[in-house]
Order: C-alpha cells, then structure tokens, then sequence
C-alpha cells in the first residue's frame, strides 16, 4: 500500500471513530507501528490530526448524524437500563450525545419531569414531551448540536439535579474520561458535581480511546452504564477505585433477540 493511500485511511478511521491506537493501526494496515507514527507526525504537520498519548484524535468531533447510527442498538439498551434509575417527578440534566437522546426518548411520556439540557436535538424531541423543560444559551456546535462556552456554563451553574445521565468521546486505559473539546470539558465537569446522582452512559466504542481534555474519572460518578465488558483485572482495579459498573449488556441480548424473532420490547 503507498504512503498517501495508507494516510488516506488512517484519515477516515479517526474521522469514523474520533480516535485511534498506534498498535490498532498497525495491525489494521498490516505495517509496523514505527511506520504509523511516521503517518500521524505527517498528518498533524499537516493540520489534519492531532497526536495524542498512543495514537491520534480528530481535531473535529464525529457529526451528530453520524454518531446517531453507529451502535444504535447499544445505545437504546443502555437508555433502556437508565430507566431504574428514573423515578417520575425528578429534575433530570441530560448531557449533549446520542445516547442521552435515546434517554429522552424514553422519558418523553412520563409526568411532572422537570429536564435540562444543553443539547438542541433532545430539546427538540422534549418540546412535544409532558416535561418542564429548559434549554441553555451559549455557542451552538452545530455538527453536533451541543451548545457550549461561557454562557452555558453561566447559566447551568445554579442548577441542582436529582440524577445527570452524561456521555463522553473517549475512555482511557486508565479510565479517564475525555473529550475533543475544552469547552466541553469544562462543562461537563461542573455539571456532574451538581447532580445527587451523576451516571456515564457510553458504549464500548469509546473504551481504551484518547481525547485530547480530560473531563473527570470514572470514580468521579455515581455510576457507568455501558454494555462495555471489563476484564477481570480491569474490574479489579475498579473495584479499588469504588466505581460502580451497571451492565446494559444482557438488556443488549434480549432486545437483540426480539428483533431477531420480529417482536418488540
């Protein structure tokens, strides 16, 4: 394979994922991983990447619409498994994702719901919803409709909520939380020290990836519901850290199941 259409996927590959590893890479690619980091030197001179510990991150975030397709069905058993932890006639703040959207989804019939939100889309679904709503100001993302920046974070920071369903780009092997953006970050952190109850809703895609701002750890929740299935000597290390896992993965199986006999949940 030459060079240039080596990069070329390497490109989409971290377009696709927002992030990639050096040894993902090589083996994909079937080169060594010196050869890779050449690549990626080449493509953040460029302007096109940046590197980041083990790999690269893309400088622009995966666009909604992208993101909305790919692991869809994870994504609605997660939702699905935060439905425990919603009791009707609470405050709930939903983080801007896909996931948190399937979340909305499910809360939209539910009564005396007060919802919170710095995502456009999820507020546009809420609109027809039974909920008390409330949308922040700020600077609008548009690839992804998160609203962002200075006045978001003005006016959400005397917010309280009973529970906050977050999401996230990328987990570190060490299990950092991360995202591309700062202003992100920056939101995202403060926003989990104002809820009672703060849970990380993420699929495994976004596990042993890299994001260019740390956000927080995975002990900094109350909870992580994902259908991500940890390693014994992962949930060894967990354990000691006091992060609680919620598995969504036998909810995963069922609903994979019903669809695969043509019935519904």
């Amino acid at each position: 394979m030459m060079m240039a259409e080596r990069q070329i996927k390497i490109l989409n590959m971290i377009q696709e994922d927002g992030s990639v590893q050096v040894e993902e890479l090589a083996e994909t690619l079937d080169v060594s991983p010196m050869t890779i980091r050449r690549d990626l030197e080449k493509l953040q001179k460029d302007g096109l990447i940046e590197r980041c510990h083990g790999g690269a991150v893309s400088k622009t975030e995966v666009a909604y619409a992208d993101k909305s397709v790919k692991n869809r069905d994870q994504k609605e058993s997660i939702a699905d498994k935060c439905m425990e932890f919603i009791r009707e006639g609470t405050c709930i703040y939903l983080d801007a994702g896909t996931t948190t959207y399937e979340i909305a989804r499910n809360i939209i019939d539910m009564e005396n719901m007060t919802v919170v939100t710095n995502d456009l889309e999820i507020a546009l679904l809420m609109k027809n919803s039974k909920a008390e709503l409330f949308v922040c100001g700020g600077y609008v993302q548009k690839s992804t409709g998160s609203i962002l920046g200075y006045h978001a974070t003005r006016m959400l920071e005397d917010f309280r909520f009973d529970i906050g369903f977050f999401g996230a780009a990328a987990i570190s092997r060490e299990f950092h939380v991360l995202t591309p953006s700062i202003d992100k970050a920056f939101l995202k952190r403060q926003l989990v020290s104002q809820c009672q109850q703060s849970f990380l809703v993420v699929d495994e895609s976004k596990f042993n990836r890299q994001g260019m701002n740390r956000i927080n750890h995975l002990s900094d929740y109350t909870g992580i519901i994902t259908d991500h299935e940890f390693k014994e000597p992962e949930k060894a290390v967990l354990r000691k850290q006091a992060v609680r896992i919620i598995s969504a993965v036998e909810k995963k199986i069922l609903n994979s199941a019903n669809r695969f006999c043509g019935t519904e949940n």
